[in-house]
């Protein structure tokens, strides 16, 4: 029994579509997300305190980018049409606002975003930390935030790698600091209260001041992926004066927009106790599943403001299915990552 928990890093960042296959091939072609760990329908039963209390059935896409980084849950409903938000996106709204992607070379992804017909919010900008940065929008109208990083699992040829962080809007600034820093093994790299942010321009309803702060993960980072989904940040923005309510009000568990964060770890029973003693106990805990061509356990729960994350135990994943190769991570120690080659062995799943 693990009687500590490790987070490995962030796993992936949940996205509603209503066509998840052509979501994919976006990107893939702009960002590099090329491997698909699955692609499969099922019905997600385990879910129905977010789906309105009863089963749907979904067909979601796993893709990582082999650069390093966590990947993208591509996730589409079949039982129903997914919902939009009611309002449009307004910065600093409690909810995830953006997903952040590492880049080698920010100039050069912006001119070849630009080249692609890719809807730019501003030319690229430092943020606090000194790195340049751009935002984008998905065919979707969701945001990414490209950032400047030098951390790279391997090198492909790409200009950017897999999800690096997220930046979530807050209601109560120190309030949420709190609750990442407990929950996650992070450390605040900058704080800022009631100022403006010259890098904000041009984003959706942004209003003219804002508190922030930016979280990055410690090195206390270890698990069987860490060293492919790396360090990561997560940056918490509230409005001056803050938004109430959530980005993700009034629809369900895999509506259209951004869904949940996701970190990949191992020990659930310190997991649970971390949560517990913090007071955010978990709200779904699925034990142990088997979801196809991937196993493990998964569960939830939210921060100050609704915002929705999910943390998975992987048991076993898979490497090339037509053979019946997996990883089987259940009984490998919890500390110890997976030699660079074997991770390496996931470019078996590569979409060409």
């Amino acid at each position: 029994m693990v009687n500590e928990r490790v987070v490995s890093g962030i796993q992936q960042v949940g996205i509603g579509v209503s066509n998840a296959n052509e979501a994919f091939a976006w990107y893939k072609k702009i960002f590099g997300f090329d491997i698909q760990v699955f692609a499969e329908a099922a019905e997600a039963n385990l879910m129905q305190v977010y789906t309105g209390g009863k089963p749907h059935s979904r067909y979601a896409i796993l893709a990582l980018n082999m650069q390093g980084g966590g990947g993208l849950e591509i996730w589409q409903y079949l039982s129903r049409t997914p919902q939009p938000a009611a309002q449009a996106l307004i910065w600093g709204k409690p909810g995830i606002n953006c997903i952040k992607i590492r880049c080698k070379d920010v100039e050069a992804f912006y001119a070849f975003a630009m080249q692609q017909g890719v809807k730019t919010i501003a030319a690229p900008a430092a943020n606090p930390l000194g790195k340049l940065h751009f935002y984008l929008y998905d065919p979707y109208g969701n945001i990414f935030d490209v950032v400047e990083d030098d951390y790279w699992f391997c090198n492909e040829g790409k200009l950017c790698g897999g999800v690096c962080g997220v930046t979530i809007g807050v209601s109560q600034l120190e309030k949420s600091v709190d609750y990442y820093t407990q929950i996650l093994p992070m450390n605040v790299a900058y704080e800022q209260t009631n100022g403006s942010c010259s890098d904000f321009a041009g984003l959706p309803q942004a209003s003219a001041r804002h508190s922030r702060a930016i979280l990055q993960s410690s090195a206390a980072l270890a698990g069987a992926f860490t060293h492919l989904l790396g360090p990561f940040t997560i940056e918490l923005v509230q409005s001056v004066p803050p938004q109430t309510g959530n980005q993700f009000d009034g629809r369900l568990w895999g509506d259209l927009g951004y869904i949940h964060l996701c970190f990949d770890i191992k020990g659930y029973d310190a997991h649970t106790k971390i949560c517990a003693d913090a007071g955010y106990p978990l709200t779904v805990d699925s034990g142990d599943f088997n979801m196809g061509d991937a196993a493990g356990r998964f569960s939830y729960n939210e921060d100050p403001d609704g915002t929705w994350l999910e943390y998975v135990e992987t048991y076993k994943v898979p490497i090339l299915k037509k053979l019946g190769w997996y990883f089987q991570l259940k009984n490998r120690p919890a500390h110890k990552a997976l030699p660079n080659w074997m991770v390496k062995t996931l470019r078996f799943s590569r979409v060409k």
